[in-house]
């Protein structure tokens, strides 16, 4: 709503429902779902990589990185249920330039992402299964399964899916964290705020904070919290409750990969490669150290990290996709109600979205992905966590949030650390982009 002066208010979410007084674990869902769509299998190369080259000496930035996208995630649940109102529809109340951002993120960011995220579910099934089909023609199987299971099933089946599927990386990564055998003493060490004793390290500490659990899913959080029936502040207490878990769980899998990494690849100097593929490396290691079932049993968690990420941006970008949309359509404020009803899930749009981020990228299986076009998506990549911060502080205090649920200090240092902690590391990510080939 918008009153003549063009100055959006903050409605008041209707509270006389159904929903719960006390926080439960039995409401536990959509945090189950964004720890399983934010930790991919790009996050848990990084986290092993920081291990290796630094032992347990950066775990304390691995768990900063957690409570940072803690903050951002409550944060974006917070304006969905205090306001009864979408994120999306609060970006477009601060200008007609966050519609621009978003189009152009969405469009390109999903084109190039649809592809990795189908290379990244194929490298595991065919080191599983080697004489079945090439990698492309597993990523197109991953990526058809992916559109069919999204496109039939609403968000209650698709909870119950990413949960299965969180399981099997839960029971995984701590497997492989309790067979690596951790030293204790060093891990504790680690949770002092030191430095590397190395060239970059305050980049790559900035990096590892960063790259904890997920980008543009952080913001669609608010839109399975919506989804799965939770529209106003009777559910505040359980939404916080949900994010915690989520990012417990993101957690544990972040600094188990770390002990893997520092006591598996560390000790024995072992650098990985970087991107998915060090995954398939470390494979081969832990082949080599405990044998064919350890390696077998750590690639059917590989899977389940990259397949779970897959359908869950098919899902969750889809739905603010769809939003965006319906609000461009209408032009008027859209509401949570729409998004737990299942319309969205059901829009023409939602599907267009879905096709968009499957058989276009499916190109770029084939003939690699173009120079330029990796450009712009890493840029818009790296911009999208700093938007995403800067808004939230904006939105969160200011009219449009009920007074009684805008920011605390705790929230605004935190959205605060976050916002700089991301623009620099946008910086970097601009800053190092091969400009002069780009022209």
């Amino acid at each position: 709503m918008a009153d003549s002066s063009g100055n959006p208010q903050a409605p008041q979410a209707d509270t006389i429902d159904s929903s719960p007084r006390k926080s439960s674990w039995k409401y536990i869902g959509p945090g189950i779902v964004v720890a399983a769509t934010g930790v991919g299998a790009g996050d848990l190369v990084a986290t092993l990589i920081a291990g290796s080259s630094f032992g347990y000496t950066l775990l304390w930035a691995a768990i900063i990185g957690c409570l940072v996208k803690i903050s951002l995630a409550e944060a974006a649940g917070r304006w969905h249920l205090s306001t009864g109102r979408t994120l999306f529809d609060g970006w477009a109340s601060l200008g007609r330039w966050t519609t621009w951002f978003f189009v152009g993120y969405v469009v390109i960011w999903g084109f190039v992402y649809g592809a990795a995220a189908m290379s990244s579910s194929a490298l595991p099934l065919q080191a599983l299964f080697p004489d079945v089909m090439d990698l492309e023609w597993w990523g197109i199987a991953c990526g058809l399964v992916g559109l069919v299971f999204v496109w039939f099933n609403k968000y209650a089946v698709f909870e119950k899916v990413m949960t299965v599927l969180v399981g099997v990386m839960f029971v995984v990564t701590v497997y492989l964290a309790i067979r690596v055998t951790p030293n204790l003493g060093d891990a504790f060490a680690g949770l002092l705020p030191v430095l590397p004793d190395a060239d970059d390290s305050v980049l790559n500490t900035l990096g590892l904070i960063g790259g904890v659990g997920g980008t543009i899913t952080l913001a669609a959080y608010g839109y399975w919290v919506n989804a799965k029936g939770w529209t106003n502040t009777g559910w505040m207490k359980v939404m916080r409750l949900d994010n915690r878990v989520a990012y417990a769980t993101t957690g544990i899998f972040v600094v188990s990969m770390l002990f893997v990494g520092a006591e598996l690849l560390h000790s024995a100097n072992v650098a990985l490669a970087s991107g998915d593929k060090g995954l398939l490396q470390l494979s081969d290691i832990l082949e080599e150290e405990y044998g064919t079932a350890t390696a077998k049993f750590f690639l059917i968690g590989f899977f389940a990290t990259s397949f779970t990420s897959l359908i869950g941006v098919w899902h969750g970008v889809s739905l603010m996709f769809a939003d965006f949309v319906e609000r461009y359509r209408r032009g008027d404020a859209t509401r949570g109600e729409d998004i737990a009803a299942g319309r969205r899930e059901r829009s023409l749009p939602f599907r267009l979205y879905l096709l968009w981020l499957t058989f276009p990228p499916m190109i770029l299986l084939f003939q690699g992905q173009p120079f330029r076009l990796i450009i712009i998506y890493g840029v818009l990549g790296a911009a999208f966590l700093p938007f995403l911060a800067g808004t939230l502080l904006w939105l969160l205090n200011s009219a449009r949030t009920p007074r009684e649920w805008r920011n605390g200090a705790l929230s605004n240092s935190m959205l605060a650390i976050a916002g700089l902690l991301f623009l620099v590391l946008c910086v970097k990510q601009i800053w190092d982009q091969p400009w002069s080939e780009f022209f």
